[in-house]
């Protein structure tokens, strides 16, 4: 067997051979953890600990299947004896050897969330409650914070500040979900995952001889991923090792600075607090402060980041790699322009710097905008995989959309039509919809027709010509209004908008900001002067448009790919590339992070993890405007910007100033990818500094050759000409502040301008 030890240096050697007693390794990103985990725990067995002595608790089954495998290279078949895995798995274990304790049978079932969903929607039912009011999301994630914070059913009904949050939440009867939902699990013989936690804590603190058994047990506890423990993880942790005449053998590996999941219910305290809580046990900490991973650049804009953060445990990442290339800031002019501007980038950066697909990753807040990078990475044939989620057009909230717009122009999609039919829920059952399928194949009619004369009771019947009568009202409309205008239609009076934003978790507010993403994608698409000005903006030619990113083929076995992610998905990877989007203001921090400082430096240790992911390049981007709600919005760069300083950022370039930083200003129409080898400066375009309070569109009837206008985006021009009749008038218009294609035509029906004079 080879020295493990050699190669290790000052503070890795540290962190592996202090094995007595408490140890707080605080691990900066690429600092080499998992080697001195792995290491760890291997010098613990060859110094003649008991592999099943030793408990290693890790947050994914991956980890800790990686974390045996690079054990058994040092202390062979040894390493299958280590008690290591998930929180959840470890407890889980230990429960079953001591169901009888908790008078739960050993072969106990696990509930999933989908299980879980389900028996709290029953529950509603049964208490003849509105199940709009208790969506089963945002009753689990009560529930599950609930028990986090060790608070039982009957401790959470006498609580007053809890009843009043349920109160104000139009949900006062909460508590008594919690208490008929924990009292069917049991009943069951199921857990959720939170009481494979919360079970165990109660069973170690109402049975001393159970957790003597587990304290002499486990000699050696290791915890991976510290600072993103809940209470009650940390509780059981504290059961197990913190005790009177303790030998504290527990070691703690995290970062304050990577701890990101406090909507999960994790806390920064836990590692903040961890020193002062073992510090009568003689506690060492180690600091891994050199970065092996990353450039100098790279490093020391994430020291600067953080450094902003108030409550820290102080340290100073540093690196021996070289300088590498500066930090790339690109302002764009819209979300659509951000989304070309980085396809392009990716391209440059395959043909410049030799990487492949899966050295690149385009990180953001929210999984939401992942449609403008999918629809250009498609254009540009990159192949690409969204992580965290379903790619943007396959998403549950997208698609009940779309299959409503693709009803309205074809009333015999089946396919569509049996997606929408009951959703939202209208009493309109399965059985119903099998006997139209079954009618419309034995009959050879089209599926409307067979809406209208299935024989079915006649409640069923008038349930069914409700349906059919909105779905004839959206279809008339669509035949004077554009796209846009049937999509928010649609939305509103069918009951999806609602059932979205009745969804008030964390969950049901991403799939909200997914269904709001789909309607501001429509609002560009209509009012996109760039595109064909032949092609008139109704709901039949989007469907057509869309339809090139539903319906392309993918590849299965495709394994060079591009990674789009959330920075959350991101936690623990590393990428030659990174492409970190979408940085403005109330976006990244998010506009929910302003209501404390508490939850802003959360924001910037996201930030942190992002930038931290890169190796080689980065690549910031943020939008001066982009849809939101329908809305064009005008935003801020964000804050986590300027404090990097601007001796990392790249500036050789024609640039504005943003807080103290250099941004490379792209503009409309410009590329500067350099595919081929050419890099040189591009003159961006000048665009107008428009007060958009004071802009009000004039009527497009109302305008006629010669006049000047303004637009929001090129400024004020001159009408040079209008062809066309009515509704289909394009006008000429020279734009005289632009610095490059000066004349655009546009069509008036579907664009904003004001008349000047």
């Amino acid at each position: 067997m080879s020295n493990y030890l050699d190669g290790l240096n000052p503070a890795q050697y540290d962190a592996v051979t202090q094995t007595e007693g408490p140890v707080l390794v605080v691990a900066g990103p690429g600092s080499g953890k998992t080697r001195v985990l792995t290491y760890r725990i291997a010098h613990l067995i060859e110094k003649g600990v008991a592999p099943w002595e030793v408990l290693s608790l890790t947050f994914t089954n991956k980890a800790a299947r990686e974390m045996k495998e690079r054990i058994e290279k040092v202390v062979g078949e040894k390493a299958n004896q280590i008690w290591a895995g998930t929180f959840h798995s470890v407890f889980g274990k230990i429960l079953r050897i001591e169901a009888d304790k908790i008078n739960y049978n050993s072969n106990f079932t696990i509930y999933d969330t989908d299980d879980s969903k389900s028996l709290i929607n029953s529950i509603v039912k049964e208490l003849s409650l509105d199940s709009s009011s208790y969506p089963a999301n945002a009753v689990l994630s009560r529930i599950s914070n609930a028990k986090s914070n060790i608070i039982p059913p009957a401790k959470y009904s006498n609580n007053p500040v809890l009843l009043k949050e349920d109160a104000d939440q139009k949900r006062p009867h909460l508590y008594k979900i919690y208490e008929m939902y924990v009292s069917r699990c049991r009943k069951a013989g199921a857990m959720d995952f939170d009481d494979m936690l919360y079970l165990l804590y109660a069973l170690f603190i109402k049975n001393e001889g159970v957790l003597a058994k587990y304290r002499n047990k486990f000699k050696y506890v290791l915890v991976d991923e510290f600072q993103d423990t809940n209470q009650l993880q940390y509780g059981i942790i504290k059961l197990l090792t913190l005790y009177e005449n303790s030998p504290c053998n527990i070691c703690v590996v995290g970062d304050d600075a990577q701890s990101i999941y406090a909507f999960r219910g994790a806390t920064i305290d836990n590692i903040l607090d961890y020193e002062k809580d073992f510090k009568n046990k003689g506690i060492k900490t180690i600091k891994l402060e050199q970065n092996y991973r990353s450039t100098h650049h790279i490093v020391q804009a994430a020291n600067e980041v953080i450094s902003y953060n108030s409550r820290q445990l102080k340290k100073s990442i540093w690196t021996d790699n070289n300088e590498g290339t500066k930090i790339r800031l690109i302002r764009t002019m819209t979300d659509n322009e951000e989304g070309k501007r980085v396809a392009d980038l990716i391209l440059e950066q395959k043909n410049r710097f030799h990487l492949i697909n899966r050295e690149i990753v385009i990180l953001y807040r929210t999984n939401s905008q992942s449609r403008v990078f999918e629809e250009y990475l498609r254009h540009f044939n990159i192949a690409y995989r969204v992580f965290g989620g379903m790619s943007f057009y396959h998403r549950k909230e997208v698609k009940d959309l779309l299959a409503y717009l693709r009803v309205v122009i074809n009333p015999n999609d089946e396919e569509a039509l049996k997606r929408i039919i009951n959703y939202p829920k209208r009493g309109i059952g399965d059985t119903t919809v099998d006997k139209i399928i079954a009618l419309a194949s034995a009959e050879q009619i089209p599926t409307w027709e067979a809406i209208r004369n299935v024989e079915v009771p006649q409640r069923t019947k008038n349930l069914l010509q409700e349906f059919l009568n909105m779905m004839e009202i959206f279809q008339q409309k669509s035949q004077t209004i554009n796209a846009y205008e049937v999509a928010t239609m649609v939305a509103r009076q069918s009951g999806l908008l609602n059932e979205l934003k009745s969804d008030t978790s964390i969950e049901g507010q991403g799939r909200l900001e997914n269904f709001n993403s789909l309607l501001d994608s429509i609002k560009e698409y209509v009012e996109n002067d760039a595109a064909d000005v032949d092609e008139e903006r109704n709901i039949s030619n989007y469907l057509q448009t869309v339809s090139l990113y539903t319906d392309a083929d993918e590849e299965k076995n495709e394994t060079d790919y591009v990674s789009l992610m959330s920075v959350h998905a991101a936690k623990g990877l590393e990428f030659k590339s990174v492409f970190v989007v979408g940085m403005e203001e109330k976006l990244f921090p998010s506009f929910m992070s302003m209501n404390s400082p508490q939850e802003l430096d959360e924001e910037r240790r996201l930030f942190y993890v992002a930038i931290t992911r890169a190796k080689q390049l980065l690549t910031i981007t943020f939008s001066n405007s982009r849809y939101k709600f329908g809305q064009l919005v005008y935003n801020d760069p964000s804050r986590f910007i300027s404090e990097i300083n601007e001796s990392h950022v790249e500036s050789n370039i024609s640039s504005m100033k943003t807080k103290g930083v250099e941004v490379e200003s792209d503009s409309f129409g410009s590329s500067k990818s350099g595919i081929k080898g050419n890099f040189k400066i591009v003159k961006p375009i000048v665009l107008p500094k428009i007060d958009i309070s004071k802009f009000s569109p004039s009527s497009p009837e109302k305008i006629g050759a010669g006049m000047k206008v303004l637009h929001l985006k090129f400024g004020e021009g001159v009408v040079k000409n209008i062809e066309g009749a009515s509704d289909n008038r394009i006008a000429t218009i020279h734009f005289s502040e632009l610095s490059e294609e000066n004349e655009k035509k546009i069509m008036l029906k579907f664009s904003k301008l004001q008349i000047v004079e």
